[in-house]
């Protein structure tokens, strides 16, 4: 295919042949998403896992049926290796873009990576590989941020640490990781008063979401953190707070 194709997969389905956008039936995006997620698949995965409902004689049809008609929209964007079906190379995914920026979170300046929060693969549709493939990427991207979180922490930068924990925190709120994070933040910056509100605050939603409380080890990392900490006198104070 000559033609430069961009295919996108996060907040929504759209495909954009050069600067033409390609409308596709439901059918034709499944089938396109999926070889995408992949790259590259067997036919007979294909087939199994976009008709399940079929026996494999009409699952098999129904793909050769899919193919015929992608081919007629005008965007040939899946080439066909035997029993393999894969994207052509020229065909851009933004999925594989955000890959990119994840994978080299930990080098350079990747701020562009959250400007915008998490965004959601496909939303709104609900197969199982959709669901997994959604859970994969939700993962990676609240690893990137803390990673990012954390490198800025190690530097010194605590309000580049601060953005990207916060970015986390709003993805996924009950996570223990960027909270934890959070707190070493305004521990590294003196701000204990801020530091046990950030423990109390999340032992609170804990609490009342899951019925549980942060792990034994958030809570050593405040106490010990507190114990050190200079007194009006100069002296560590000796009591834990409550």
């Amino acid at each position: 295919m000559g033609e430069f194709a961009r295919l996108r997969l996060l907040d929504g389905f759209a495909l954009d042949c050069g600067a033409k956008p390609v409308y596709l039936t439901r059918t034709l995006q499944r089938l396109l998403a999926f070889v995408a997620l992949r790259r590259e698949a067997h036919r007979a995965v294909v087939a199994g896992t976009l008709w399940p409902e079929s026996d494999e004689a009409k699952a098999f049809g129904r793909l050769r049926t899919a193919l015929w008609r992608l081919q007629q929209s005008g965007a040939p964007v899946l080439a066909a290796d035997g029993e393999t079906l894969r994207l052509h190379a020229s065909v851009r995914v933004d999925v594989d873009e955000l890959l990119r920026s994840v994978r080299e979170c930990g080098a350079g300046d990747h701020r562009a990576l959250y400007s915008g929060g998490p965004r959601e693969l496909l939303p709104g549709w609900y197969d199982d590989w959709v669901l997994l493939e959604r859970e994969r990427l939700r993962q990676l991207y609240l690893h990137a941020m803390e990673k990012l979180a954390l490198r800025d922490l190690r530097a010194g930068d605590f309000a580049g640490a601060m953005e990207a924990v916060l970015v986390a925190l709003r993805a996924e709120p009950l996570r223990e990781s960027p909270h934890r994070l959070l707190l070493e933040i305004h521990l590294a910056e003196g701000n204990y008063s801020e530091a046990i509100h950030t423990y109390h605050a999340y032992r609170i939603l804990l609490s009342r979401e899951l019925g549980v409380n942060p792990s034994p080890g958030m809570r050593r990392l405040l106490d010990a953190a507190v114990e050190a900490a200079p007194g009006a006198d100069g002296e560590a104070p000796r009591a834990r707070f409550a």
